[in-house]
């Protein structure tokens, strides 16, 4: 029974053995049938989520638990309740994990402090998102066969984005050729960036890449502020039929459509975009991360 906060917090041969996991359960050579049976895990969302929430949600039902969903705000938090205590008091009645998206950096594991049960991070502000990073990297070693000394590329919104701080812990831990590209007020500061190549154009950005990893402008940041316009994004650093690389894309969704990708890629069939194939593996990597802190 242990904890599922950040990518950091797990070996190399950890992330690999859920990542695997995660496979044998899509390819049917692992059952998952009732591995959870009789479990009970309680879901808290304190900020918006389609498919992270309902992937949960989905892995959980799978493999036989039953779904508590509790609704911050008809919660006993919006009575005064600390979100500490509210924790302390569901751990009272013996749930066997939760799952927590907070837009607070660090909260999950703030909350950890005062549980035993198990808590898994679904999301921490600005960040971690560490089931992400575990279903692209299912999804990549679906394609490669591998994870390690892969090339690959970040473009968008580094700054406020969970996603690439989950990926920067990956490529330490599996040697990745790992870069950035996005505008200036997007980028993190200098000492972020001591093992990463910032990309002074788009096309740097794309070429011989193994995968390219589009960002969303994260407006609910209010980071549509650091640039002129959507539309001038797109210009200089969406992916387009004009600009399609030669490399597998990737985005964590939501897309925004023509800006970081166009919509006339996004909804042809190409096997060189990703995106629903992640959507999918997000439920069989979540059953592997539940296996993994509850078995």
């Amino acid at each position: 029974m242990r904890h599922f906060l950040s990518i950091k917090e797990f070996s190399k041969n950890e992330i690999e053995l859920i990542v695997k996991r995660a496979i044998a359960f899509k390819t049917g050579r692992s059952s998952y049938n009732n591995i959870l049976k009789d479990k009970a895990i309680i879901t808290i969302f304190f900020e918006n989520s389609t498919r992270t929430r309902t992937s949960f949600e989905m892995a959980a039902k799978r493999m036989g638990a039953k779904v508590i969903n509790i609704d911050h705000n008809q919660s006993s938090i919006k009575k005064g309740e600390t979100d500490y205590d509210t924790i302390i008091n569901l751990s009272a009645i013996k749930p066997d994990a939760f799952v927590i998206r907070h837009y607070h950096s660090g909260y999950p594991y703030f909350l950890s402090q005062f549980t035993q049960i198990p808590i898994i991070n679904a999301g921490d502000g600005t960040n971690e998102h560490p089931s992400q990073a575990i279903l692209d990297a299912m999804t990549m070693f679906e394609i490669t066969g591998r994870l390690d000394n892969l090339k690959v590329c970040i473009i968008g919104d580094i700054i406020n984005s969970r996603v690439a701080k989950s990926h920067m812990w990956l490529a330490e831990k599996f040697n990745w050729e790992l870069s950035f590209f996005g505008p200036k007020t997007m980028l993190p500061e200098k000492k972020w960036l001591s093992h990463m190549h910032i990309c002074s154009n788009l096309n740097e950005a794309l070429k011989n890449k193994d995968f390219v990893m589009l960002l969303r402008i994260q407006l609910e940041r209010e980071s549509g502020q650091n640039i002129p316009s959507l539309k001038e994004y797109a210009r200089f650093f969406g992916i387009n039929k004009k600009n399609m690389p030669d490399c597998y894309i990737m985005h964590p969704g939501p897309v925004n459509r023509n800006v970081e990708l166009s919509s006339s890629l996004f909804d042809e069939e190409n096997d060189k975009i990703l995106i629903t194939r992640q959507v999918e593996n997000g439920v069989f990597a979540r059953m592997a991360i539940y296996e993994f802190c509850l078995m």
